[in-house]
Parts: structure tokens; C-alpha cells; sequence
């Protein structure tokens, strides 16, 4: 335990969402404290993004207590505290997961219940054959839910009743000595839940400590785990290395211990470890400007980055696809695209909506192409023209020659008084477009025909709603 006066913790630096939160759960007859990262940023002097309590409370109390909670999860299951657009996280104490599955009731089994009551609750725990946890609803005590948190410097808590630091894996000293190191036996914790790999790595670069040796050294033989890791997840944490502030770092060190390849296995293998290559170089430099960027609180996008990570793999695949199937350099390079983007979501799940922006970025590269009659201007009153210009940019950089004198062509355009008033209307043009709700760029079916569909529909409820129910037909129909 460490007191008050022997730590630089205040209520001044906490959440008062995250405050009341704790003396609730302390008014209700619940132990409550706050763990994890919000305390070591604020030991470390950075300001937490997120606040998270633990409690002795199950998920079913915890929602008793607060009217704007929800429950989410089924592997872990937590409460969410509905603040606004503040969240406080809200997880019942861990225990040791030595129940087996021969523990819980043939019938919680069979119904496969989506919250357990308690009692049962308590002994559920599942593991697969490699020992990854696929369900951990083990509720314990405070000094074993400190053994189940994952690095030492994440297992502080701060006991709101005498503002102490309880501290049982000598987390506090590994602040000081800016080291990672996981609680318990290293492979054993990987194999629980291998994404651990992938936080060390990203705890490592964003708070500028060092992996513990014994912490780092599984990392090199269980990169494979995260193959069971489901791509959902995987592109969420993808999202949190590559949108961090802390890209180009976390690119080099997931390059260092194998794990780049689990992400973007396509553009693993154009990479060939000669800084001179322009495969490497376009890594390099577009997570250096996505670290600038967002170190400067400007925006980025998803789509963008994603497809820099892919544009070499696409060009090697369309040329493959050319010179063996005899098709034409449009179609390959279609083809190709389809390959890749099937190939990247069986890896990492990209969205529908990046993979559209992936899909266009790409496309416009061989329309920026095209620098005669009337195709420039109209290609500049195109809402996506910016990222593809971007992107060109990106690219002229990375290979000079041609793609400069391109980019020249485009960037010259856009300053003349006809590329301003273009680009204006595009700008004019997508503001309608949002005011109106309809996706940019959309010129489908559907976009026309959903808005008759549905006046379709709302006519022949009139048709079938007594005519005196007048008030009740507006509210339906707002």
C-alpha cells in the first residue's frame, strides 16, 4: 500500500463522471477502486484518456445501481456507464480460472446463457486447446484480479475511502524504471490472450519504456497465436498501433518481432528490408506523416493509410495478373484489387465503408493520369479528390519521374482561378449531399429508388391507418 502522502495522485486529476461512479458503488455497500492505465498516465504525468473502475460487484449489481449502465460483452462481461459520450468502465473483479467447464450445469450449457447469474457465473471459465481464454467470467477477490491484470505497471488501483495506492506487483517501481513486464509466466499469459503481444508493443512505444527481457523473449515463437485472434478484433488493434502518434515505431517493432506479417500478410511479402526499396520507403513515409498528422491533431483517415499499406502489393499482383491471363490493364488491375482486398479482410477485417475509399483512391491514380480536355476539372468537383491527390503526392515522393510532373500538373491546377471554383463546387456539392443524407458519391439504384420505396411504404400506411389515429401515424412516421 501506498499512502496519500507518498503519492501525486489527486481528485482533481480523475474523471468526476469516473468520481461519482466510485461512491456510488461505495454508497451501494461495494468495494470500488480505479485501475489500470488512467493511474500510471497520471503517475506518468500524461493526461488519461479513459476511466476505468473495478469492483466486487457483479455486472447484474453493478446495472441495479446506475439507470444509464449497459452490459456488453460475453468473454469478458462489463458494464458501461453512459455519461454523455463518457464511458466509465466498469468490470467486476477477476479470479483464477482453475474452474473447468465440468464445474457449470449441464443446463447453463445447453442454453448457453448470455448472463449467468452469479453463482454460476463465478466458476465459468473456458480455454482453448492452446490456452487462449475464450470466456473469462471468474469473479474473485482484489489480490487476485491484480494477478489477472496483464503488465505490472496497468495493476495500481487508488482506493477512493483513503485516496491509498494499493500496489501488488510492484507496478509503481517498473513506472520509475519505465519498464514493461507482464504479472506471471510470459507464455502462459501470450497464450490467455496473445493480442497481449501486440500492447506490449504499443505500451512500449507510447510510453517510451523498454520490454522486460523475460517479457519479450516469447514474443519471437507465439506471433502465430494471433491467427486465432478473431479479424474484427485484430483490426481494432490494428486502428490503436497504426492511429496511435506512434505508427512508424510500432510498424518497426511489430517488424522486429514477426508480427507485421499476421496484419497485412500481402504486404509482408513485398517487403524486402532494403531501406532504398520503394516498398520500404512508402511505409516509412506514410506512417511518418500519419504520426505528424496526428500529433498535430489533424485528422486521418483509415482508408488512406490502409491503402498506401496495399498499393505495391496491388501493383505487383495487376502486373502478375497481365503478363499470365493476357487480360488488359484495366481489367487486371480491377481483378487485382478484388484479390487483395479479399485476401486483407481474412487477415484484418476492414470495413465495408474503407474498403470502398481503398477501392476509389486506387482507381483515381489511374484517372489523375488523364491531364487533357475537360476530365481535369471535372475530376477536381469529385468530393474524394483530395485523398486521391494525396495519395499521388504520397507516391511522386516515394518514385519521382513521371508521378512529380503529374503531381506538378495537379497541384498548378488547383491554384488556377477555374480549379478553385471546381474544387468549390465540389465542396459546395458534398455539403448538399450530407444535408440531404445520402452517402458522397452514391449514383446506385438504390440511392434512387430507396427514397420511392419508401414513400411507397408510408403510402399504403395511410391507406391501412383509421383515419382518426392521426397523432399516432406522425409519431410512426417521424
Amino acid at each position: 500500500m501506498i499512502p496519500r502522502d507518498q503519492h501525486p495522485i489527486s481528485r482533481k486529476q480523475i474523471s468526476p463522471n469516473a468520481l461519482k461512479v466510485l461512491y456510488r458503488l461505495k454508497d451501494n455497500g461495494y468495494e470500488a477502486y480505479l485501475v489500470g492505465g488512467c493511474i500510471r498516465d497520471i503517475l506518468l504525468g500524461l493526461q488519461p484518456k479513459d476511466f476505468d473502475v473495478v469492483t466486487n460487484a457483479t455486472p447484474e449489481q453493478v446495472k441495479a445501481c446506475f439507470s444509464n449502465c449497459r452490459l456488453i460483452g460475453r468473454r469478458f462481461r462489463l458494464a458501461h456507464i453512459m455519461f454523455g459520450r463518457e464511458i466509465i468502465e466498469v468490470a467486476t473483479m477477476r479470479g483464477h480460472h482453475q474452474s473447468s467447464d465440468d464445474d457449470v450445469t449441464s443446463v447453463d450449457i445447453e442454453q448457453k446463457q448470455e448472463q449467468p447469474s452469479p453463482a454460476v457465473a463465478k466458476k465459468i471459465s473456458k480455454q482453448s486447446d492452446e490456452g487462449q481464454l475464450l470466456r473469462d467470467n471468474v469473479y474473485g477477490t482484489i489480490d487476485e484480479d491484480a494477478e489477472r491484470r496483464d503488465f505490472t505497471i496497468n495493476s495500481l488501483y487508488y482506493d477512493i475511502r483513503n485516496f491509498d495506492l494499493l500496489d501488488f506487483a510492484n507496478g509503481m517501481a517498473d513506472i520509475e524504471k519505465g519498464v514493461i513486464d507482464l504479472i506471471g509466466d510470459p507464455e502462459t499469459r501470450y497464450r490467455e490472450d496473445p493480442v497481449r503481444m501486440l500492447r506490449a508493443v504499443r505500451f512500449a512505444t507510447k510510453l517510451n519504456m523498454t520490454i522486460a527481457k523475460r517479457t519479450e523473449s516469447p514474443i519471437y515463437e507465439l506471433g502465430h497465436l494471433l491467427r486465432n485472434i478473431p479479424p474484427a478484433r485484430l483490426f481494432d488493434e490494428s486502428l490503436k498501433l497504426l492511429l496511435s502518434g506512434k505508427a512508424l515505431a510500432n510498424f518497426e517493432m511489430m517488424r522486429h518481432y514477426g508480427l507485421f506479417k499476421y496484419f497485412f500478410p500481402a504486404a509482408e511479402q513485398v517487403l524486402t528490408g532494403n531501406p532504398e526499396d520503394k516498398e520500404e520507403r512508402m511505409m516509412k513515409l506514410m506512417f511518418t506523416n500519419t504520426d505528424t498528422r496526428i500529433n498535430a491533431d489533424k485528422s486521418i483517415s483509415p482508408a488512406f493509410v490502409l491503402a498506401a499499406i496495399y498499393w505495391y502489393p496491388l501493383e505487383a499482383h495487376a502486373q502478375e495478373l497481365e503478363l499470365e491471363s493476357g487480360l488488359s490493364p484495366y481489367d487486371a488491375f480491377q481483378l487485382a484489387i478484388n484479390d487483395i482486398l479479399h485476401r486483407a479482410v481474412q487477415s484484418v477485417a476492414i470495413p465495408k465503408r474503407f474498403t470502398a475509399n481503398m477501392r476509389d483512391i486506387w482507381n483515381s491514380q489511374h484517372r489523375l493520369r488523364k491531364t487533357q480536355g475537360k476530365r481535369p476539372l471535372q475530376m477536381l468537383e469529385n468530393a474524394r479528390f483530395r485523398a486521391a491527390y494525396d495519395f499521388l503526392l504520397l507516391r511522386a515522393e516515394i518514385e519521382g519521374g513521371e508521378l512529380e510532373e503529374i503531381a506538378d500538373f495537379w497541384t498548378h491546377l488547383q491554384e488556377t482561378d477555374e480549379g478553385k471554383r471546381a474544387m468549390a463546387d465540389a465542396k459546395r456539392n458534398a455539403g448538399q449531399r450530407r444535408f440531404e443524407g445520402r452517402p458522397e458519391g452514391r449514383s446506385d439504384d438504390r440511392s434512387k429508388s430507396g427514397p420511392k420505396r419508401n414513400a411507397k411504404y408510408r403510402s399504403n400506411r395511410r391507406k391501412k391507418k383509421p383515419s382518426g389515429n392521426r397523432s399516432s401515424k406522425s409519431n410512426n412516421e417521424s
